[in-house]
């Protein structure tokens, strides 16, 4: 136990065990030089007496006997030191003082070899064998002072937040797997990045140049196709992602139990680019899905409205263009839908477009608050809710978008097992607004008619998300599980989808998706991170020296697992996040903090020999101004052919406003 009385008393018994090696020395010392000590008279007869009965034990029988018994007892003397611990002494320090010690206290026995004055025989023997004696005492004593523990020289404390992770290829026949290589306590070891349920939505995250593309999505594309996914690829950056999809398509299409046809939508190139109306009459069932498609066109053009839904100038507009949807959506089962059209029909007078949309009985509610408004001359108040959706929709008045929108090449429905598709749609930086809200229609369109059972397993994948707008992904990634839909986004911060999607859609989108991999992101989204994936046992140590002793302390406690300044300072290709498992693969170790490992030479040698995409027609600028200028010409007919049956129809007659604009 310790108490004051067992240490003083282990004091005292190593205290006189260095006594009794003293006095051992000094007799070896007495009996060796035993001469020169009778020459100088250095003895007694009663000394004499104890020297020869000490002789008959046999400690003098050799004669290093005596000195290896003092240096032993030395060494016990030695073994319960506990001298004040002091940082800057250190095992070099120690041993020189030992290593000498030994030597002088050894061979100090070649004086006595050496014939000259006894005197000086003994005096040198005895003195080297003292100093040899006193160094060893020296340095055995300033081991028992050396601080053992070595406080964790780490700056950032990198070593004591490693943990383990996934080391297993948990592989089956929708899974993405990643290989990659993580640090464990100092050590390099190989470890995967197990997506076994991407149904459960993926969220990428990284600022610019962490290798989200390069690292991720790329693996994403390539692993989906191999394993028979229909797939909607949104390309931010056309045709960096179109492209690898297009030859992953080529190298694995036979691989499908129905080869799937590849299409491309870019706006830019036409040649190189399919039609398709994401209005298609079979895609809305009800008004529910015009209103819905309206809202994803009007919000894509306003990004700022997001905020304020709900506010009477903002769904005054939404409900105008539902109107001019459905209307067209009813007129001859669905002819003239497509976006061009209700572009073209928004600019029509107010007298005669009011009226031939209130004959339609299923829109008359949305279309009674503007005609009250145009009848009762509330000028103010009609712009302020009309004018704003057509200046919106006006942004969209292009002959190649036109060209695009209304065609037909084929249907949306990428997952039918039938007709499997593989579809990507190009953006343009430069033009992110225009684009991204067309493209925001389509995407809303594809989702309505790809969330149902019995269909091919398929994998949306969104780059760079926030520059579009799809209103109820949160509903999508929740409810599209079980169709097999895999719903990846990709996104630089969460602060940057809160800017563009609002805090509240953002948050659930951050935390209802199950599979988060992240890059270099800081802020608020690197804090939430690492809060998400928890805390660690991690060693902690201390030393306090004072001035009359010195403690250290070893400890555990629990403390983040990913801390925020090491999310921050993630280098491209490092990756932080948390994977979802299923009840029969369970996954253990869910969080990982590694290096995605990428074949960088065999990855250029494969895109060198990458073809680029197929041109698809042979398109003139010609045929493009004949159809913007044929649906113009759609429109006025459909106004002329409405009022003259209307003129025709005695119930509808009283409908029709004869008030000048």
């Amino acid at each position: 136990m310790q108490t004051g009385e067992n240490e003083q008393g282990l004091r005292k018994i190593l205290d006189m065990t260095r006594m009794i090696s003293i006095a051992l020395l000094l007799l070896h010392i007495y009996y060796y030089c035993y001469a020169a000590f009778k020459a100088w008279d250095f003895r007694l007869d009663t000394t004499d007496r104890l020297l020869q009965n000490i002789y008959r034990t046999g400690l003098f029988s050799n004669f290093n006997k005596s000195k290896l018994i003092a240096l032993g007892m030395l060494i016990i003397s030695l073994i319960g030191v506990r001298g004040k611990r002091d940082e800057k002494i250190s095992f070099k320090k120690a041993f020189y003082y030992i290593i000498i010690g030994l030597l002088l206290y050894y061979f100090s026995y070649t004086i006595m070899l050496f014939k000259v004055n006894i005197f000086i025989i003994a005096e040198s023997y005895i003195t080297v064998t003292a100093l040899g004696f006193i160094f060893i005492l020296t340095g055995g004593s300033l081991l028992s002072r050396i601080i053992n523990t070595r406080l964790n020289n780490g700056v950032f404390n990198s070593l004591n937040e490693t943990f383990p992770q996934e080391e297993r290829l948990l592989h089956n026949e929708y899974s993405i797997n990643l290989p990659a290589t993580y640090n464990l306590k100092g050590k390099l070891r190989k470890s995967w990045i197990n997506i076994i349920n991407p149904f459960r939505g993926l969220l990428v995250m990284g600022s610019p140049g962490s290798g989200k593309s390069y690292f991720i999505i790329q693996h994403i594309i390539k692993q989906h196709v191999q394993k028979g996914f229909s797939m909607f690829v949104y390309d931010f950056k056309y045709d960096d992602l179109s492209k690898i999809t297009y030859n992953q398509y080529l190298k694995n299409k036979k691989n499908y139990k129905v080869e799937p046809k590849f299409y491309v939508i870019n706006f830019d190139d036409l040649n190189r680019s399919s039609r398709c109306n994401p209005l298609d009459p079979s895609t809305m069932n009800d008004i529910t899905d015009a209103a819905e498609s309206s809202r994803t066109i009007m919000l894509g053009l306003n990004r700022e409205w997001i905020k304020k839904s709900g506010d009477f100038f903002v769904e005054s507009p939404i409900n105008f263009v539902t109107a001019l949807i459905w209307f067209l959506r009813k007129y001859k089962n669905g002819k003239y839908c497509t976006l061009p059209h209700v572009i073209e029909l928004a600019q029509v007078s107010y007298d005669k477009l009011f009226s031939i949309l209130r004959a339609e009985p299923q829109i008359e509610v949305l279309v009674n608050p503007f005609v009250t408004a145009y009848l009762n001359e509330a000028k103010e108040q009609l712009e302020g809710q009309i004018a704003s959706a057509k200046i919106s929709l006006s942004k969209l008045s292009s002959e190649k978008l036109y060209y695009i929108l209304s065609g037909n090449d084929f249907s949306l429905d990428i997952n039918n097992p039938i007709q499997p598709k593989i579809v990507c749609m190009g953006n343009n930086p430069q033009k992110t607004l225009t684009y991204g809200a067309v493209l925001s229609l389509y995407i809303t369109a594809i989702t309505r008619v790809m969330n149902k059972k019995n269909c091919n397993k398929s994998s949306l994948i969104f780059d760079e998300f926030p520059t579009i707008y799809f209103n109820g992904m949160d509903n999508l990634i929740a409810t599209a599980r079980s169709n097999k839909v895999a719903t990846t986004l990709a996104v630089q911060d969460a602060s940057q989808l809160k800017l563009h999607y609002g805090k509240e859609q953002a948050d659930v989108i951050m935390n209802i998706v199950g599979n988060i991999i992240s890059g270099q992101v800081s802020g608020e989204t690197a804090k939430q991170l690492s809060e998400k994936f928890g805390k660690i046992l991690q060693d902690r140590q201390s030393i306090a020296i004072n001035r009359t002793d010195t403690s250290i302390t070893k400890s555990k406690q629990l403390d983040l697992a990913i801390p925020i300044n090491k999310i921050s300072s993630l280098s491209s290709g490092e990756f932080v996040g948390m994977v979802a498992d299923n009840p029969d693969e369970k996954i253990e170790l869910k969080a990982f903090c590694a290096e995605v490992i990428n074949d960088h030479e065999g990855l250029s040698k494969e895109q060198e020999r990458y073809k680029e995409l197929p041109v698809i027609s042979g398109i003139n600028t010609g045929d493009v101004l004949n159809n913007f200028l044929q649906i113009k010409k759609d429109v006025e007919e459909i106004i002329q052919t409405e009022i003259e049956r209307m003129m025709d129809t005695p119930g509808l007659m009283d409908l029709i406003i004869r008030k000048s604009a």
